[in-house]
C-alpha cells in the first residue's frame, strides 16, 4: 500500500501541481499580447487545478499515516533507529506526523500558493479578460499576474525542496 500511496501522490503532483505551476508562470503571456480567449482559458486551467490539487494533499496525508517500514534495526530513511523508536517513545511507527517541520509548512505553503490562485490570480485574469472584451488598456494588470505566478511557482519548488529534505522530520 505505502509504494502505491506513494505513487499516486508523485503523479498527482506531476500532473496537478506541475499545470497549475506552469499556467500560473505562462498566465501574464495573455495579457501582454492582449488576448482574452488567453487570459480566460488561463484562470479556467488555475481554477480547475487549483482544486485538483487537493489530490496531492489528500494522497500525502495517506501516504504519512502508512506504518514506517524498516529491516531489522534499519529504518524506511536508511538511518539507524534507537530501542526507543519500537517501544513506542520518541517517534511514531507512522511514516510521518503532522508535527513534523516538513509536513505543516509544505501544507502552509500549499495553502497560500492556492489561495494566491484563487484569491488574486483567477480574479485579475477574470478582469483582465472583460477589459480586453471592452478594449480597455490592462497593462497594469501585466505586473501583478507575472509577480503572483512567479511567487506560486516559488511556493511549490519550496514544497519540493521541503519533501526531499524533510526538516525537522
Amino acid at each position: 500500500m505505502l509504494k502505491l500511496l506513494l505513487a499516486l501522490h508523485l503523479v498527482f503532483a506531476v500532473f496537478a501541481i506541475g499545470p497549475l505551476a506552469h499556467a500560473a508562470t505562462t498566465a501574464a503571456r495573455g495579457i501582454r499580447h492582449g488576448d482574452g480567449a488567453a487570459t480566460k482559458s488561463s484562470a479556467r486551467v488555475l481554477r480547475i487545478y487549483a482544486y485538483v490539487s487537493v489530490l496531492v494533499v489528500g494522497a500525502g496525508f495517506a501516504l504519512m499515516s502508512q506504518k514506517r517500514p524498516s529491516i531489522g534495526f534499519i529504518s524506511y530513511s536508511g538511518v539507524p533507529r534507537s530501542g526507543v523508536d519500537y517501544v513506542g517513545g520518541g517517534h511514531s511507527d507512522r511514516l510521518a506526523e503532522f508535527s513534523d517541520t516538513w509536513i505543516w509548512l509544505s501544507l502552509l505553503l500549499w495553502l497560500l500558493a492556492v489561495g494566491i490562485v484563487l484569491a488574486l490570480l483567477v480574479p485579475t485574469l477574470d478582469r483582465a479578460t472583460k477589459q480586453i472584451e471592452a478594449q480597455d488598456s490592462v497593462i497594469a494588470l501585466t505586473g501583478r499576474v507575472g509577480a503572483a505566478g512567479g511567487v506560486v511557482a516559488l511556493l511549490f519548488a519550496a514544497i519540493v525542496v521541503l519533501m526531499v529534505y524533510k526538516p525537522g522530520g
